[in-house]
């Protein structure tokens, strides 16, 4: 946003931060948090502490005082964005996503070389787990866990020397001794329990991708907290049909049951509304099938759809979800379910090229997750701005 935007938008930008920053104890750090977002706000290349008090024409010590060492808690803030959110974005759905943050070096908390590229490449880098409030026209990422890879986690070796040179990165980023590995399907139960729990946020229906869909546990774990998911699964996935169809991989399920008994279904694939993309919004046909996926020791698990997208001229269907949504949900519910989870890619998209999500250079532990929360708050403005423009 140029400075005269930022201008026409501050009642919106005042009175959101004053609401989502209302439990913070001292008038100055309300202050300087909306002086944060503002900086988050502003175009500008770099959202890294000096080029934003550069712009902001503050000193730079102001934003790293507030970020790393004043004593506020980025979980209430979170909370507050979470609430809001049920305003502005009216969810249909909890989606759960990762994202990398690429470093160079190894000093900051949990980088390692692990994060795969489109073109298969291993990044450098520190992953974060995310869970945003979604629907059709617009979403919001509301809470977010850095994953720590074994590397960082002394308890997972039984060399002391090993667990010693560990425990000295720990120390250096002042990552709390409660905080160990944890698979990112684990962090995404962790912030469930918290968003649904704890805040006392609506049990929507989860969606995300395979790398939580193929799972096992993942799934029994949102069942298991009475919470319906649609999430994307890879096609050797095994599942009985019903009534007669036989075990077998999801691929030989659908082409067993036919393309034509499918239905063409439009949906927006991650367009956020008022984004002019005439190729955003498609048609494809999609089929779904009632199921007994089977675990990995072949025991029969509950029944479930199966929802499979098989576009016209493909020889066998491109994408694959299980969902335990009613068994009465109609297709196009379950079609676009499965879909909202695209929107996530342009909430990424949104924190990183225009927000500086990844641009955080401090090495600190709290410092990481107090960034990303106040760029969850600039994003959630520039939503909010999105759907009540401010006036003029």
């Amino acid at each position: 946003m140029r400075p005269e935007d930022i201008e026409r938008a501050r009642p919106v930008i005042e009175e959101f931060t004053a609401d989502v920053f209302g439990g913070f104890a001292r008038r100055d750090q309300r202050a300087k948090g909306e002086l944060y977002v503002r900086g988050l706000l502003l175009d500008g290349r770099r959202k890294s502490m000096q080029p934003m008090a550069d712009r902001l024409g503050v000193d730079h010590q102001q934003l790293q005082q507030f970020v790393t060492t004043s004593t506020w808690d980025h979980a209430q803030v979170r909370r507050r964005v979470a609430v809001r959110a049920q305003e502005f974005v009216a969810p249909d759905a909890w989606v759960v996503d990762d994202t990398a943050f690429p470093k160079d070096g190894h000093a900051s908390p949990g980088v390692a070389r692990m994060y795969r590229d489109a073109r298969g490449r291993t990044a450098n880098c520190q992953v974060g787990v995310s869970v945003h409030a979604a629907a059709d026209r617009a979403s919001a990422a509301v809470d977010w866990r850095l994953f720590l890879p074994r590397s960082w986690d002394d308890h997972t070796t039984d060399d002391r020397e090993h667990a010693e040179r560990i425990r000295a990165r720990r120390g250096r980023c002042a990552i709390p001794d409660d905080q160990r590995h944890r698979e990112k399907w684990l962090l995404a139960l962790d912030m469930l329990d918290e968003v649904v729990g704890d805040w006392g946020l609506p049990p929507l229906p989860v969606v995300a991708d395979a790398g939580y869909g193929d799972a096992p546990e993942f799934r029994q774990g949102l069942t298991d907290r009475g919470l319906a998911y649609v999430l994307a699964v890879t096609p050797t996935a095994t599942a009985a049909g019903t009534p007669r169809l036989p075990e077998s991989d999801l691929t030989t399920l659908v082409v067993a049951a036919g393309r034509s008994t499918g239905r063409f279904v439009a949906l927006r694939r991650g367009v956020p509304e008022g984004v002019e993309n005439p190729t955003g919004r498609t048609r494809s046909r999609f089929l779904a099938l009632r199921v007994c996926p089977t675990s990995r020791t072949g025991e029969r698990l509950p029944e479930c759809w199966l929802l499979a997208e098989w576009p016209t001229g493909a020889a066998e269907p491109t994408g694959y979800w299980l969902s335990t949504l009613p068994a009465d949900t109609a297709l196009r519910d379950l079609v676009r379910l499965a879909a909202v989870r695209w929107r996530i890619d342009h909430d990424y998209r949104e924190l990183k090229d225009d927000l500086g999500l990844d641009h955080f250079e401090g090495r600190s532990w709290l410092g990481w997750h107090r960034h990303v929360t106040l760029a969850s708050v600039a994003q959630a403005i520039r939503t909010t701005l999105r759907h009540t423009p401010p006036r003029t």
